[in-house]
């Protein structure tokens, strides 16, 4: 009788490589079976090929969004459990980011410990109420994640922006290299 050890798959997916392969690392050495991808077309191949139990998505990445990443794991397996991680934290992408599927959210920088917090959180009934600790974002804050998502959606285009948000694009350049308000 043999007694096969189960090591959950992990995809992680992120453009930061030193990031990426510090967490698959650490993931490894828990006994987590470790597949990496640097962005949206490696991640899909490799999901492809064997779908992951999890998978951990940077969010902002160069060509298609962790979103649409996020989106397109589940067409190939709904029951991968997802977690979208990003330096670029906002309410508006967050919501999206559960709504397309995914199972948590974490502002970076999170490590393996935040990671599998994050994963067995979610294995819990879904909470939607609001922490005890919840503080909304300040007007300013909540300008400079509205403007960044916006230029996001516009591929980083800073003209196309502007014309969205309704303002000059020297305007909108200013207010781009301001520092995020504090919350």
């Amino acid at each position: 009788m043999s007694t096969a050890t189960h090591h959950p798959s992990l995809l992680l997916v992120d453009d930061d490589a030193t990031l990426r392969e510090r967490l698959a690392r650490a993931f490894r050495e828990r006994g987590w079976d470790v597949t990496t991808a640097g962005g949206y077309d490696e991640a899909l191949v490799a999901a492809r090929r064997e779908s992951p139990e999890y998978a951990v998505v940077d969010l902002r990445m160069p060509g298609r969004s962790g979103l649409e990443l996020v989106r397109d794991l589940l067409a190939v397996d709904a029951s991968t459990r997802v977690v979208v991680l990003t330096g670029y934290g906002s309410i508006a992408t967050t919501v999206d980011a559960i709504r397309l599927g995914a199972v948590n959210y974490l502002p970076k920088p999170a490590d393996v410990d935040d990671l599998l917090a994050a994963f067995a959180r979610a294995s819990g009934e879904p909470s939607v109420g609001v922490p005890e600790s919840f503080e909304p974002p300040s007007l300013a804050r909540a300008e400079w994640e509205h403007i960044h998502r916006v230029l996001a959606d516009s591929g980083g285009n800073i003209s196309e922006a502007a014309r969205k948000l309704g303002i000059h694009r020297r305007s909108l350049q200013r207010k781009l290299q301001k520092y995020p308000p504090s919350r």
